[in-house]
């Protein structure tokens, strides 16, 4: 039964602290200062926790156990109370300070939940670098657009054109946030557009070898002497020519040894369809080493520090670099040396075009048209492997 107000007044303090119970989990606390504290003892996730609910006799027993049955239709919901009031007070707090920073921070934890956890890493990090020196300590509602020019102005200035570009953008975002939440009443940012204050500087084609230095990097690579993992790496990617994020974010479940194919979910593929890659002969042969070494976790190159997480898409860029190809090969480079290469050699532009998962798809054909002109382009990608296998005889 629960507790009466009779017994509530009456409990006298004791040597140690005791309890009575009311019911439900809730109880009162008294201790040996005398003081009657309500608190509420709830499991999550198999642990125990203890939440203050009131303090007797500011809070009596009818009150506190209205307190205790609205944190406990809570957990019921799936929501850990202490944990909601925590993060309660940790927005209150921050929102008492309406600098762009503490806003910025309140986007940052709703935004950063559905993101990767390098994007939100990096986000984070050049919010901190740039944005924060330059308008953090300014009232979000008083800050002008010339202040984002002149921040994003002093961005590009050490070279850092893209940087500046995504500064930008990431504060209309935070600008956005704070008018759907009253914070502000209105976007400085939406009044402008990078094209207008940065300098805007011709796309550079990615960093590629020409076809008769082939054979040399080639040999280097079996030469490589970094991890085994890595170097495997760049030999599927010379023999598969698919994109950087598409090898690193391989898993073996994509791979049919036995029917020589990989295939690339729609999710992993920047043109957002499947993609198939017939595997030669050479390809086997590097996947069936590869699975000796990685061949016990789901991706097929797994971090060094999580193997949960795929390698960084500067390993191979990085192991060029140590081969002495910095500034003058990259991993998709190796795109468009098979490009130029088999188009030399007089296969069809569509077969390579679709290889390179280059060709447009619309939402009727997607489905089915990932496997088009499969044949040729396996008898394609076999020819390639050769091709590159007397490269390095040469």
């Amino acid at each position: 039964m629960p507790l009466t107000e009779t017994e509530i007044r009456k409990a006298k303090p004791a040597e140690k602290a005791f309890k009575l119970t009311d019911g439900r989990g809730l109880y009162l606390l008294v201790t040996p200062t005398g003081s009657k504290l309500w608190r509420w003892k709830y499991r999550v996730d198999g642990k125990e926790k203890v939440m203050a609910i009131g303090i007797y006799p500011d809070m009596n027993g009818p009150t506190a156990r209205m307190r205790h049955e609205d944190e406990r239709r809570k957990l019921l919901a799936g929501i850990d109370p202490m944990a909601q009031r925590k993060s309660d007070r940790h927005a209150r707090k921050l929102a008492a300070d309406n600098s762009f920073a503490t806003v910025a921070q309140l986007w940052f934890d709703s935004w950063k939940a559905a993101r990767s956890d390098n994007h939100v890493e990096s986000t984070w990090r050049r919010l901190q670098a740039d944005v924060f020196p330059a308008i953090g300590t300014r009232p979000i509602s008083d800050i002008e657009a010339p202040e984002l020019v002149r921040m994003a102005k002093t961005i590009e200035a050490r070279g850092a054109l893209d940087i500046a570009k995504r500064a930008l953008q990431t504060c209309g975002q935070i600008f956005r946030y704070a008018i759907a939440h009253g914070l502000a009443s209105r976007n400085p940012a939406a009044d402008i557009k990078p094209g207008d204050v940065l300098t805007t500087r011709k796309r550079e084609n990615y960093a590629r070898l020409d076809a008769r230095e082939l054979p040399e990097l080639l040999r280097k690579i079996e030469a490589y002497q970094g991890t085994p993992t890595t170097r495997l790496a760049m030999k599927l990617m010379a023999m598969t020519f698919v994109r950087t994020s598409e090898l690193i974010g391989a898993r073996w479940d994509e791979f049919d040894l036995v029917a020589a194919r990989w295939d690339i979910p729609a999710e992993r593929m920047k043109m957002k369809t499947p993609h198939v890659v017939p595997l030669s002969r050479q390809a086997l042969e590097v996947l069936r080493t590869l699975h000796l070494v990685t061949g016990h976790r789901e991706l097929l190159f797994p971090g060094e520090r999580s193997p949960k997480r795929p390698m960084s898409n500067n390993t191979i860029l990085m192991a060029l670099a140590r081969m002495g190809y910095k500034h003058r090969m990259t991993g998709h480079g190796f795109r468009g040396i098979a490009s130029t290469i088999l188009h030399e050699q007089g296969f069809d532009h569509a077969h390579i075009e679709i290889q390179l998962a280059h060709q447009e798809r619309n939402s009727v054909s997607a489905s089915y048209n990932h496997a088009t002109y499969i044949l040729q382009r396996a008898a394609m990608m076999q020819a390639w492997s050769d091709h590159l296998t007397n490269c390095i005889k040469e």
